[in-house]
């Protein structure tokens, strides 16, 4: 299935494929104020989350929950079931996959009548806005894009020292690259969503190989 440039539109919002590399899926969640994702997990797939704008509630599993006020980040293992309720108004949340594979979803409950049903289909598709943003490939061209509480940007990066420099509450997702052992064993890896100090914890001991395409986010102080 082809989601570039369509709008997939939800009982709870609607969200977009806003960057892709072919390791890495980026989707823009739009969730309207007081409405939730379902309760669902991707056995195959560990999802990164990034909330740009608002506050959610996070399930974690059946018993446990995370409160999240942009910017700010979750990151959730594969097979955990989760859901994202915006809390009294709307969120944009993004949502970082590795590996792409869209229909790697399991509903376990859902208020809208979704359970155990697969991903949305081509009828609640709609063609993307061109006013929509849409990420462009990392060291093509300078990126910022900037939120109501928070900035987001693009970079490449060939050694640590800039990025463990950043300010303790930067958020990095990886893109491409990531931080290997001596026998190249990858170690930060596309799709992992972390903050500064484990970035400087890890480069203690690894090393960038070649280069490292990070998405990162600050908040907006406007």
């Amino acid at each position: 299935m082809n989601y570039l440039n369509k709008l997939v539109k939800k009982p709870w919002g609607n969200e977009y494929l806003i960057y892709e590399n072919g390791i890495v899926a980026v989707w823009m969640l739009n969730i309207e104020s007081n409405k939730n994702t379902s309760l669902h997990c991707h056995t195959k797939k560990k999802t990164g989350l990034i909330l740009l704008e608002g506050e959610i509630d996070v399930e974690l599993g059946f018993y446990d929950k995370k409160k999240l006020s942009a910017p700010d980040k979750v990151m959730l293992r594969t097979g955990l079931f989760h859901s994202s309720k915006s809390i009294n108004t709307n969120s944009k949340l993004l949502e970082i996959e590795t590996p792409i594979d869209k229909e790697d979803l399991v509903r376990f409950e859902d208020n809208y009548g979704r359970q155990e049903k697969p991903y949305e289909g081509k009828k609640f598709f709609l063609e993307l806005s061109k006013d929509e943003i849409l990420f462009k490939e990392p060291g093509s061209c300078k990126q910022e894009y900037r939120f109501k509480d928070s900035i987001l940007k693009f970079e490449r990066h060939y050694n640590c020292d800039e990025l463990i420099s950043k300010s303790d509450d930067t958020i990095f997702a990886i893109i491409k690259g990531g931080l290997f052992s001596e026998n190249s064993q990858i170690v930060l890896s596309p799709g992992e969503v972390v903050r500064t100090e484990t970035v400087k914890k890890l480069s203690e001991v690894f090393k960038i190989k070649d280069y490292i395409d990070v998405m990162v986010i600050n908040k907006n102080e406007k």
